[in-house]
């Protein structure tokens, strides 16, 4: 079977769209979840077929060329749009920045598409989103993918970039009992979590708090990490003992922000932060998290406190913006070289 590499120009009958998974998204997160989603759904059945789309059109295309040379018989095609993705497949999923994102490639793209389908397509389509963003949002999305008379269930994720790549992930899934169902043998080939948190906007709801402590973790964590070295112990001896003590932590254990702190591990800050969660995409979350506090009446000054911190790095540091978010690390240790203080 010739792999087959190209730009999607005619959508093939029904009996084509059961089978084709399209993947919308393909940033860090996106691309490590498509490629084992893929992978393994072309292992099991290599008549499978495979739609990528993203707004960066070499992304696309640097995805699939990578694709079809480790799986030369895959059929792999890109769409330009969403609209093309969603007449394509009758599975859809979503990994995008946040709210905007998802409201134009939605609410402009693939609920206008479901409409226009026969109804049989239309009621056979499934979406999953897993990306993190406003709770009403979300909400909004998924009414109107079901007053389209489809499926959909929000599924953002937990355990980073690194989760991704190793197919570790967790799935916290919002929607209906029946489209959790749906959604398990599918989020099983990308996490070795699926979670059921409850209606629409759950799972964002409990991503959002989970975020909101891994915020304000890898901070403190920096914090401890920079005033350790700087009284004269050595990163690895701290990280173990901390490790080993009551301060250990997802933050300290893997994503440690010290070089050659984890002398058997590799977190970003081995690779100049790269490769990690961005700082700008923490920034974002912090603030989600912050905006759905106020609405809620529910206090979060640490988080706050975090969220400014976050932000006077961007401010005065933007090339740390798409750097892992432990970089606060860096950026606290610059802070204290000049002499600076912090922003309360």
């Amino acid at each position: 079977m010739k792999a087959s590499l190209r730009w999607m120009n005619v959508i093939g009958p029904s009996s084509m769209r059961s089978r084709s998974t399209s993947f919308i998204g393909l940033g860090r997160m996106g691309h490590e979840m498509a490629y084992n989603l893929f992978s393994k759904q072309f292992a099991h059945a290599n008549e499978s077929q495979f739609v990528v789309c993203d707004a960066i059109p070499e992304s696309a295309q640097r995805f699939c060329s990578n694709f079809v040379k480790q799986y030369p018989g895959a059929n792999i095609n890109i769409a330009k749009t969403p609209e093309e993705a969603t007449r394509a497949s009758q599975t859809i999923i979503t990994m995008l920045p946040s709210s905007p994102q998802i409201l134009s490639v939605y609410h402009d793209g693939i609920i206008p598409t479901l409409r226009k389908l026969p109804a049989d397509q239309a009621e056979s389509t499934f979406c999953i989103d897993s990306t993190t963003l406003d709770v009403d949002v979300a909400r909004s999305v998924a009414k109107g993918v079901a007053e389209a008379r489809s499926q959909m269930v929000d599924a953002p994720v937990s355990g980073g970039v690194t989760g991704a790549k190793a197919a570790t992930l967790a799935f916290l899934v919002g929607g209906t009992v029946t489209g959790f169902k749906q959604a398990q043998p599918i989020l099983a080939l990308m996490g070795q979590r699926i979670i059921h948190c409850g209606p629409s906007g759950a799972g964002l709801a409990a991503k959002i708090c989970n975020n909101l402590i891994l915020g304000v973790q890898q901070m403190v964590v920096g914090e401890a990490m920079l005033l350790g070295t700087k009284l004269g112990l050595d990163p690895a001896v701290l990280s173990s003992v901390i490790s080993s003590s009551t301060g250990n932590c997802w933050s300290i254990s893997v994503n440690n922000p010290v070089p050659h702190a984890l002398p058997e591990k590799s977190p970003p800050c081995e690779r100049d932060y790269e490769g990690g969660f961005a700082t700008a995409l923490m920034l974002k979350d912090m603030g989600l998290a912050s905006n759905v506090a106020a609405l809620a009446g529910c206090p979060v000054p640490l988080g706050q406190a975090a969220e400014t911190l976050y932000a006077q790095m961007v401010e005065e540091r933007p090339e740390l913006a798409q750097k892992d978010f432990s970089s606060v690390y860096k950026f606290l240790k610059q802070v204290m070289e000049e002499g600076k203080t912090i922003k309360a």
